[in-house]
């Protein structure tokens, strides 16, 4: 496999799974998202990614990631219900 294909693949999975992850430890998923735009910032600034593709990848990949961790606290915030 080519770096790029390596790389695009990493930037369509990462940052929704870090999202996610950063949400779980935070218990806020404007935290996570924060922190995984931080990363991501980071990765841009250092010079890993450098195509738009990969940019919009990344971006998809946050969208994504947000939507499920919002829906995950959302869920987690409602009452049990008791059966």
């Amino acid at each position: 496999m080519d770096s790029f294909e390596t790389k695009l693949i990493l930037a369509m999975l990462m940052p929704g799974l870090l999202v996610v992850f950063f949400t779980r430890v935070t218990f806020h998923h404007i935290v996570g998202l924060i922190l995984t735009v931080a990363l991501i910032a980071a990765s841009v600034y250092a010079g890993y990614t450098h195509n738009w593709l990969l940019y919009a990848a990344d971006a998809l990949s946050l969208t994504v990631g947000f939507w499920y961790a919002t829906r995950m606290v959302n869920k987690a915030r409602q009452p049990a219900k008791d059966e």
